[in-house]
């Protein structure tokens, strides 16, 4: 029994244990020497696990139903791994000028990674628990990597709180649920909400929604994202922005089907509400933004409430719409932050949006593919993007949520002006000092291959619709 428990668990054993080698490497040989090479190595073993993962078929539970391999994780985990591989990559030449390249950054985010896959396939509270903490716990440490800099520890520090008061209160919803319902196991949780469903139980999942709402940058939970986005490394910032958004999310869907399936309308009008405050408040929000990591966190921000909108809906299609969402969203956040990660002048990094003036003029090729990222982020079509939000409004619509749909329509247009605001710098603005026009090639390929996706991904969604309604199967039934 325990070896096919391990069979099950295996990708998260063997990055596990990659992590624990590559810190022991690290701490007896050349340390932050071989940082560089760690980051491709590290790089190379999620891809490897990644395919590990796409190939594998079926639902396994393990550990008594502590844990769960379907294909909802494995969508999950493949976006996850994938996103992680590709921005640990971008950020190794922008670490490497400003001396901030050490061999632990690669293992940090290896078991954030870890962290993010148990968070996925957790099929109980207490491994859910310990997913988190594994991701926040790494990316505490990330964030404030700029020793020497105020805005990053002071990142690292407010990261930290506030996650720790978000785990107190998913904590405390935790004890409320295993008080009323008698065990932390969803399928427990779900049988116990099948009959008539406690006062006290309906309390411990707004407790736990809450603390899913920190992680996941939804408002009125939101406090510490720009803070953070601004103050922490801009590699950091793009990690950040793209698998633990995924994982948070997918963790969203993942204890409201299986733990709490059975009280649909009691959930639904969180999540709903949720979602209108973020896309709102986003919205708004990023239209007074100068700094362009600043902009990128309320536009993160508006997105998760455009990704609960189909979770809000409470179908299958709706997960679906979600992953799709989701997908099209790490892709175009990576483009973006390769793009931002090449903003320079004299070497300095920039991120004052004003330094973008007449960009076009003398970076045509870059200021394009930034325009199709950002027209495919406001949702213009024909970008793929056009197409994520159009699955959202209409899973929302079609689980008998129109008015939440037409909010999300009104906030999309709220949403386009910053995001255009952009393009006419780069188009339109006036004559300023440039930035510098070299770009490391692979920051270089990165912008023009997710511009492409935006792109080229009109045509049937690369195939992920079909994986998507697969996976989202798994997890409603």
């Amino acid at each position: 029994m325990f070896s096919l428990d391990l069979q099950t668990v295996l990708p998260e054993v063997i990055l596990s244990v990659y992590a624990m080698v590559a810190l022991m490497a690290g701490v007896y040989t050349t340390k932050d020497k071989s940082a560089g090479l760690l980051i491709w190595a590290t790089a190379a073993m999620f891809a490897l696990v990644a395919f590990l993962i796409a190939t594998r078929e079926g639902t396994d539970p393990a550990f008594f139903g502590s844990f769960v391999d379907d294909g909802f994780a494995r969508f999950s985990k493949v976006t996850i791994l994938l996103s992680a591989a590709v921005v640990l990559v971008m950020s190794q030449e922008y670490l490497a000028r400003r001396n901030l390249l050490r061999f632990e950054y690669p293992v940090l985010v290896a078991l954030a990674v870890v962290g993010m896959m148990v968070m996925v396939s957790a099929g109980d509270l207490m491994v859910l628990y310990m997913g988190i903490e594994l991701q926040s716990l790494a990316m505490y440490v990330v964030a404030s990597l700029r020793r020497d800099s105020e805005k990053s520890t002071e990142a690292g520090l407010k990261y930290f709180v506030l996650g720790a008061l978000s785990s107190g209160l998913m904590l405390y919803g935790a004890s409320l649920v295993y008080g009323f319902a008698g065990t932390t196991q969803f399928e427990g949780i779900f049988l116990a909400t099948a009959v008539d469903v406690p006062l006290g139980l309906i309390f411990g999942l707004v407790f736990l929604l809450v603390g899913f709402a920190f992680k996941v940058s939804a408002a009125p939970f939101h406090m510490w994202t720009p803070d953070v986005y601004e103050g922490a490394p801009t590699p950091v910032t793009a990690f950040m922005a793209t698998a633990p958004k995924m994982a948070a999310i997918a963790l969203f869907a993942r204890v409201v089907f299986d733990g709490f399936g059975g009280v649909v309308g009691d959930w639904q009008q969180i999540v709903a509400f949720l979602s209108v405050v973020s896309v709102f408040w986003g919205g708004v929000a990023a239209i007074g933004q100068t700094n362009i990591k600043r902009l990128m966190a309320y536009s993160s921000i508006a997105h998760m409430g455009f990704a609960l909108m189909g979770l809000a809906s409470g179908t299958a299609f709706g997960v679906q719409a979600m992953l799709i969402y989701m997908a099209i969203y790490v892709t175009m956040n990576i483009g973006t932050f390769a793009f931002i990660l090449s903003m320079e002048r004299d070497g300095r990094p920039v991120t004052d949006i004003g330094a973008l003036h007449m960009y076009s003029r003398y970076a045509p090729m870059r200021a394009l593919a930034m325009l199709v990222l950002l027209f495919s982020l406001a949702g213009v079509p024909p970008m793929v993007g056009f197409f994520g939000k159009l699955y959202v409004l209409r899973a929302a619509y079609e689980g008998g949520l129109t008015w939440l749909a037409v909010l999300g329509v009104i906030a999309s247009v709220i949403g386009a002006f910053y995001y255009l605001r952009i393009v006419y710098y780069m188009y339109f603005g006036e004559e300023r000092e440039a930035l510098d026009t070299g770009t490391s090639p692979l920051l270089w390929g990165v912008l023009m291959a997710s511009a492409a996706v935006m792109v080229f991904g009109v045509i049937n969604l690369f195939g992920i619709e079909p994986l998507a309604a697969a996976a989202a199967a798994t997890l409603v039934n």
